[in-house]
């Protein structure tokens, strides 16, 4: 009897619950901290830093460019999830080049932790792969956007805010809307104002915000982050878009943030002051822009929580989808066709 008994409380010993915790919580965020830094390069302060695009060159007339504007010539791939590569669409559905310039869908891989083709294109399984073709021995990070040349198996350019104004001035001999001008040059010097304050602190100030790696870089971003949303909704309380009263790249590039906002950045990446829907303006704004011609139509928000949430891992371990939110409001009316 004296040995079960002893037996019984050998077996019954444990850690201490304080110890199991910090033991616990050291390895966890060991581990953590080695996943971030490989899916977001980060500096001392632990702030996100996205690095730059690769790929560079143009598309246009000028003597000597390889690029040419042509039709069926080029394709785009996209993730549509990404919120950068959904600018390249929006712009090439308002320009009507659906028919000039195709499209390829990519999907994230978990397994092997980047894009991935549906079927083979040009040889390639993978983005990555894709990348290679077009410069072998490149090391650097495979994203989308990607504007890829057919003709010489060659990427023309990945970087989202280049591609955007290519596909709005190079392409209108094959477009079914030549005449929108998203980036006329009366406007240019405010678009670009825009641009420069949104990407920061909105279209990466949310990228800042999930991906910081200290509470001191956390804070920064969601600071900025809410201040510029702050007064951007002031300056849509008496313009209707961002440069007055013509749409524009501005507007393009902060949409595809805004469509994100509430289903996947206000909860997975910790931006949860406010959703986007409880501005009157902005939510408005948003609203407009969603319900343009064709651009509900790149929109695809269950694509883009089935990646943050799903792909994610060091956000979300668990990798459990919310349901919500509902996402339905985005075609009750806008009433921003008088904002002067």
């Amino acid at each position: 009897m004296d040995d079960d008994r002893n037996i019984q409380k050998k077996k019954g010993k444990s850690l201490p619950p304080k110890l199991i915790i910090w033991l616990g919580k050291f390895v966890w965020t060991t581990i953590w901290h080695m996943m971030m830094s490989n899916l977001a390069p980060r500096n001392q302060s632990g702030e996100y830093i996205r690095p730059n695009s690769q790929f560079r060159k143009s598309i246009g007339i000028e003597a000597g460019n390889p690029y040419p504007p042509a039709a069926g010539r080029y394709k785009l791939y996209v993730g549509l999830s990404c919120p950068w590569a959904h600018r390249t669409l929006v712009v090439r559905s308002l320009k009507g080049l659906e028919a000039a310039i195709s499209v390829c869908i990519v999907s994230p891989s978990v397994t092997i932790g980047g894009w991935v083709f549906d079927e083979t294109e040009a040889g390639c399984s993978t983005l990555a792969e894709l990348y290679q073709l077009a410069k072998p021995g490149y090391s650097g990070r495979s994203t989308v956007p990607v504007l890829w040349d057919n003709q010489t198996q060659a990427i023309v350019n990945n970087e989202s805010a280049e591609i955007i104004v290519m596909l709005s001035s190079q392409f209108n001999e094959f477009a079914n809307n030549p005449k929108l001008d998203l980036y006329p040059s009366e406007l240019k010097e405010k678009i670009d104002w825009w641009n420069d304050k949104i990407y920061h602190a909105v279209n990466n100030g949310v990228y800042r915000c999930g991906f910081a790696q200290t509470q001191e870089a956390y804070n920064q971003a969601c600071n900025e982050l809410f201040t510029t949303l702050d007064e951007i909704e002031t300056a849509l309380q008496t313009s209707r878009y961002l440069c007055g009263d013509n749409l524009t790249l501005a507007d393009i590039r902060l949409f595809t943030t805004l469509f994100r906002f509430d289903s996947a950045y206000y909860g997975l990446f910790k931006c949860n002051r406010r959703r986007i829907r409880d501005y009157a303006n902005l939510g408005a704004y948003l609203r407009e822009l969603y319900q343009l011609p064709g651009v509900a139509d790149t929109c695809d928000v269950e694509s883009v929580k089935q990646d943050y949430y799903g792909n994610l891992f060091p956000l979300n371990p668990g990798g459990i989808i919310p349901n919500g939110p509902d996402m339905t409001y985005l075609y009750e009316p806008h009433g921003r066709e008088n904002k002067k």
